[in-house]
């Protein structure tokens, strides 16, 4: 199972791929609206973290999901 810290670091990697920019440090607690991401950049960051983890998120749980961490945390319920 992935810790937080190594889905942390995912998002940021697969965030500053997608973004096309190097993105400043993340912490669990740093709200996705912060980082300037459009809605389709941050559905194309869950896509990849999907594939990544070979994983799927239903768009419904998606709803809601305002920081790094609610995002990690969805992740980790549905790799459990």
């Amino acid at each position: 199972m992935s810790t937080t810290e190594q889905l942390v670091e995912t998002f940021h990697r697969i965030a500053s791929d997608v973004c096309e920019r190097e993105l400043p440090k993340l912490e669990a607690s740093t709200m996705i609206s912060d980082l300037g991401l459009d809605s389709l950049q941050v559905l194309e960051i869950v896509g990849a973290m999907e594939r990544e983890l070979k994983v799927t998120i239903p768009d419904d749980q998606l709803v809601g999901i305002q920081s790094v961490n609610d995002l990690v945390g969805l992740l980790q319920r549905r790799l459990a």
